[in-house]
């Protein structure tokens, strides 16, 4: 059966305690007992839309200690401006029982269809958590086809699911949509070990256009193709 990552969930339980009211906190519980539990989504599609109004959204407060122990459970992942209704919807994902495969992807997958913004933010977020983590490629590749810039940024940012499971025309295609939308590319997690001849040729093309347009290049977009091509 598939299980999730103890430490980290351990780690986002603590964190939340400590980011939330008691009232919040409270309520929290008792909603993650009742998604625990039934076995329609009902209840986790109530409890995942009605979250902000009990949690707000306040930028999650962080110790060093835990900044470092997330990278250990899960290298790649940080939480940096987070706000504490995403860290929560995240949590309140991993409370999802996976056993049944075709009912934890339904689930999920109708919290996807019926998402508003913020929610959006925090499916992706979430997608390194996820079981069956093949499963989601899809709505990755999918999610990198947004205009919604919070819900880019969520894949992109400090998110090693992308990096990992991606494949190489659809990872080229996020890094593109990265420096198109001028997202701090910076932040993507595996840029560098994933260059590859396609990405560093599109990306030359890339340059070429912009300098002739009279406009300013990303230096990490030389970083990124010198790698390929140390002659440039």
């Amino acid at each position: 059966m598939p299980v999730i990552d103890i430490n980290l969930y351990k780690l986002f339980q603590q964190i939340i305690k400590r980011n939330l009211s008691s009232d919040a906190w409270d309520w929290l519980e008792k909603k993650i007992n009742l998604v625990k539990t039934e076995e329609r989504s009902m209840q986790l599609n109530l409890s995942f839309s009605q979250l902000s109004r009990l949690t707000g959204r306040n930028i999650v407060e962080l110790n060093s200690n835990e900044v470092i122990e997330i990278n250990l459970s899960m290298s790649g992942l940080e939480l940096n401006n987070w706000t504490i209704d995403r860290l929560c919807r995240v949590w309140l994902l991993m409370q999802v029982p996976a056993g049944d495969k075709e009912n934890y992807l339904k689930k999920i997958n109708g919290l996807f269809a019926t998402a508003e913004m913020n929610e959006q933010v925090a499916l992706y977020s979430a997608l390194p958590i996820y079981c069956y983590p093949e499963e989601w490629i899809a709505r990755c590749e999918e999610g990198i086809r947004s205009n919604i810039g919070i819900v880019l940024e969520a894949i992109m940012y400090h998110n090693p699911y992308p990096a990992k499971f991606l494949s190489t025309p659809s990872w080229n295609q996020l890094v593109l949509k990265a420096f198109f939308t001028e997202k701090e590319v910076d932040k993507i997690y595996g840029l560098y070990e994933r260059i590859n001849p396609a990405l560093s040729e599109t990306l030359m093309d890339y340059i070429q256009e912009r300098l002739a347009a009279h406009r300013t290049v990303a230096p990490e977009i030389y970083q990124l193709t010198q790698q390929m091509n140390p002659q440039i």
